[in-house]
């Protein structure tokens, strides 16, 4: 029977666990409420400013350590940031509440990252690290929503804390984040599903990262498909390989880790085909640059540097998509500040040449650049130069191998008795591979086909020879009107000089 005492001592500990437990649950309200007035009612600058300063209190009696990774280091992308965002993916476990998971209709597979404020937590030789992303919005009154008129643009700013017993941070910065780094790149490698980007003139206003949109990268062209001569084709598979390969070599002999190709050729002979076929051999994405929408040289360095590594930077038609003048005439000396003169708001040749081959094209490692142009002789010499343009590819008319080829891939053949007249056709004229491909695909029978393509290259030869007659009659009749307006000239000036004699 329990005794008046200890009934007495009972009830004064339950009556102090009560009070105990009530001035508990009422100090998390009100830390609750505290927090949720905070978010709803002060400025982000605020928000942060009071957080810092919980974070630098408690961090006095801490054994703790706390590195922050960024997602962006200036201009350009962290590389720590993209890798522990692949990395962590792999690291998710059942004790995650929240994750993000996205596809795009031509994947195969679920992308999945870790959710803004999410705790992952990773183990490496024993010891334990701790994972959050932070997001936080930040106003960019500078710039301007083309889409509403009345808002200001917000960008969203994120950065990793990772967190560990202070004793192990030699262990974090030459261990631990160099394989992370390594594993993330071999991750990414296994998952990448190939991407073109493009400018979008509307994201122009926010970070030069978003000025760039992605869609999947699905061309089918390959080195095995491709319609092109197989000499010259082994020689441009030969040079990728050797540079993805020699990163120690280029940093040796003090180059910035990059190549630059210039295909040059008339219309409908593979240019675009041969550039998707070099992205689908090397797994690199395509930044496909417009020039004629970037207003000037600062905006196209910037825009430059928010590519990523491992990718084919591509300007096609670089003769005719902007005006590049000579670098000695191309942008005048400033004598003033006047900001509405347009002669400083456009990309010039000194601009280009300075990300290619300057002091910039040092920003980035393992990067293609690629130009495309129907004219070679209307380039400006500085830019066809090695170390610019390192490698000229002549995409020629159809060649008989590139017949072989084509007619391997749209018909799946090797021989047939026909082939040696249609190769006396193609050598007997200028006829492109993207024709032949057109006559390759008019019929489900190949001799109708053949045949077919037979009597296409006699036509075509036929149409070849009047237009060269043509530009032939035109080239005299230009040189007959030139010479008679010489002879025209003489005339009007010896009946002048007459004159003067008999004055």
């Amino acid at each position: 029977m329990m005794s008046s005492s200890d009934s007495s001592s009972a009830e004064s500990r339950l009556a102090t666990a009560k009070t105990v437990l009530t001035t508990a649950a009422s100090v998390a309200a009100t830390a609750m409420l505290a927090k949720s007035l905070v978010q709803d009612y002060l400025p982000d600058e605020v928000h942060q400013y009071i957080s810092y300063g919980f974070r630098i209190f408690f961090g006095y009696f801490s054994s703790q350590m706390t590195i922050i990774i960024e997602e962006f280091e200036g201009f350009v992308h962290n590389e720590v940031f993209e890798a522990a965002e692949a990395y962590l993916a792999t690291k998710i476990s059942p004790s995650n509440k929240r994750i993000k998971v996205s596809k795009h209709e031509k994947e195969n597979n679920y992308n999945v990252t870790v959710e803004r404020d999410e705790e992952v937590m990773d183990t490496f030789n024993g010891v334990k690290f701790r994972w959050v992303l932070h997001c936080h919005q930040v106003e960019s009154k500078n710039f301007h929503n083309p889409r509403d008129l009345n808002s200001t643009l917000k960008s969203e700013v994120r950065s990793f804390e990772l967190s560990f017993h202070k004793k192990f941070k030699n262990m974090a910065l030459d261990s631990y984040l160099p394989f992370m780094v390594k594993r993330a790149t071999l991750v990414k490698q296994e998952k990448k599903t190939l991407k073109i980007f493009t400018l979008d003139p509307e994201n122009m206003y926010g970070t030069y990262s978003d000025a760039w949109t992605s869609v999947i990268l699905d061309h089918p062209s390959t080195f095995k498909t491709l319609a092109m001569d197989s000499d010259a084709k082994r020689n441009v598979m030969e040079d990728l390989d050797q540079f993805v390969q020699r990163r120690d070599f280029y940093k040796k002999v003090g180059k910035a880790w990059k190549r630059g190709y210039l295909l040059y050729g008339p219309p409908g002979t593979g240019k675009s085909s041969l550039i998707a076929a070099m992205a689908n051999h090397l797994n690199f994405d395509i930044y496909d640059l417009e020039l004629s929408a970037v207003n000037n040289n600062s905006e196209l360095r910037r825009l430059l540097i928010a590519t990523a590594n491992r990718s084919i930077l591509v300007v096609e038609d670089i003769d005719c998509s902007i005006e590049l003048k000579d670098r000695t005439t191309d942008e005048p000396t400033r004598e003033s500040d006047d900001g509405n003169d347009t002669r400083y708001k456009k990309v010039t040749l000194s601009g280009l040449l300075n990300f290619i081959d300057g002091l910039w094209s040092s920003c980035g490692d393992e990067r293609i650049i690629v130009f495309t142009t129907n004219y070679k002789e209307k380039l400006d010499a500085a830019l066809l130069r090695p170390g610019r343009m390192d490698m000229h590819i002549h995409m020629s008319y159809c060649t008989p191998s590139a017949f072989k080829a084509l007619v391997l891939n749209y018909l799946e053949i090797n021989e047939h008795k026909l082939f040696s007249k249609i190769e006396e056709g193609i050598e007997a004229t200028q006829v492109s591979p993207a024709e032949i491909a057109e006559q390759l695909m008019r019929n489900e029978n190949v001799d109708k086909i053949l045949e077919g393509l037979i009597e296409f290259l006699k036509v075509k030869k036929i149409e070849n020879e009047d237009e060269a007659k043509k530009e032939e009659q035109e080239l005299e009749n230009k040189g007959s009107t030139t010479q008679g307006k010489e002879l025209e000239v003489k005339k009007n000036v010896e009946v002048d000089d007459q004159l003067i004699r008999s004055e």
